[in-house]
């Protein structure tokens, strides 16, 4: 089919960039399992690596099928150009060191990621970049920290693990108006949900990993944005500074995966409002962090600029950190394990796990108490997740034993 913006959204991740007539009707797009590309004449490779003539060098660069992957992931996020890449680290590593410099300034929020935090903390600051963290849940906040030296401005939305929203629009005009680049992680949302570059964002970026791939059977990531931005990226963040570079197999597993991607991040949203409900309504919880719940902070931000409030859910029990810990070794079908976005209900503790980068202070100044629990809700039958649930809970009593 003809490429086109219009066609709806599972129909460019089914059909976007690819005919199959164009590979003797093959249906499936073809794997391209080749580190490097011949040439029909000295001449046209010379063109090649001068940038004066369009094709494939060598895999660390490009690949047909990680070039696909990265046209569908632009059209499904409405930008211009995409690079996929090895991990979700990996594109976040290559973007920053693409855009940044010594005697910059990142700009990020207080909750993220642990790695991020890790690499923003232990790996920026240690080449003179300075990271300066911001609540920015508050745009005013921005606006008061930003300054000449600001060149990045990062945040996640909803935030790992606290599921913390950030105003795209806002921060994006502010940061333009400075000189600043805008980039937002989309993991949790996905372009289903988010369309961050819709919103003002310059650059989005994903690990790939969770909902993309969707089958916990790969790890990748994939930046998002302009023409420019995107060619800045692979030619010194990934090319030059990361070698971050996906192997064109995962690019397949990836390509599969979006297929499936609506139909599966519109079930595990539907079946995540489930569980928040009954989790907010259990005597043993104490909170519950999802954008779907009217009783979320920032439930009109989420309904404005989400379509749809995901997977994701933080809670916390009336009994702490060894209430939680009990409940989820008690659990039979929910998996204890990291990650998000697989098929599998997935459940894990964030100040001893994905967060544990953090010092116990740190965590406690943003926002990750030690009682919190994350868990990705997965595409099992929600009675057989609730039921669970409800019997790792267990009474309010039990619970906080």
């Amino acid at each position: 089919m003809q490429d086109d913006q219009t066609k709806g959204f599972s129909t460019r991740a089914i059909h976007h960039g690819y005919a199959p007539m164009s590979a003797d009707g093959a249906l499936t797009p073809p794997l391209h399992l080749t580190s490097t590309f011949a040439f029909e004449t000295a001449e046209q490779g010379g063109a090649r690596f001068a940038g004066e003539a369009p094709g494939h060098i060598y895999t660390r660069i490009s690949n047909p099928t990680t070039e696909l992957l990265e046209q569908r992931m632009a059209s499904l996020e409405n930008g211009e150009a995409a690079v996929a890449m090895a991990s979700g680290m990996g594109a976040i590593t290559s973007v920053l060191w693409s855009f940044l410099r010594a005697g910059d300034e990142l700009i990020t929020d207080k909750t993220l990621y642990g790695c991020t935090f890790s690499f923003f903390q232990h790996g920026l600051s240690r080449f003179g970049i300075t990271v300066t963290h911001v609540d920015l849940t508050n745009p005013l906040a921005l606006e008061t920290a930003i300054s000449d030296q600001t060149k990045v401005v990062y945040f996640e939305t909803p935030a790992n693990p606290n599921m913390r929203l950030v105003d795209i629009a806002a921060i994006s005009a502010i940061a333009r108006r400075h000189g600043a680049k805008t980039v937002v992680d989309n993991t949790y949302a996905t372009p289903v949900q988010t369309r961050p570059i819709e919103h003002g964002a310059d650059v989005v970026v994903h690990s790939a990993t969770k909902y993309l791939g969707g089958h916990g059977d790969l790890i990748a990531g994939i930046a998002v944005g302009s023409a420019e931005n995107m060619g800045e990226v692979r030619m010194v963040g990934v090319k030059d500074m990361t070698g971050a570079v996906l192997a064109p197999f995962n690019a397949m597993l990836i390509l599969r995966g979006l297929k499936t991607l609506e139909l599966r991040v519109e079930r595990h949203a539907e079946s995540a409002q489930q569980v928040a409900s009954m989790l907010e309504a259990h005597p043993s919880i104490a909170k519950v962090h999802y954008p779907g719940l009217a009783s979320f902070d920032q439930h009109e931000l989420a309904q404005r600029q989400m379509n749809g409030f995901g997977g994701m859910i933080a809670f916390e029990l009336k009994g702490g950190y060894s209430a939680g810990i009990a409940m989820m070794n008690r659990l039979t079908l929910i998996r204890r394990a990291v990650s998000l976005g697989d098929a599998e209900t997935l459940i894990q503790h964030p100040a001893s796990m994905t967060h544990s980068t953090y010092s116990r202070e740190e965590r406690e100044a943003h926002g990750i108490s030690e009682g919190l629990v994350r868990i990705s809700v997965g595409l099992e039958q929600i009675e057989d997740i609730l039921e669970d649930l409800h019997q790792a809970l267990g009474t309010n009593e039990s619970a906080a034993a």
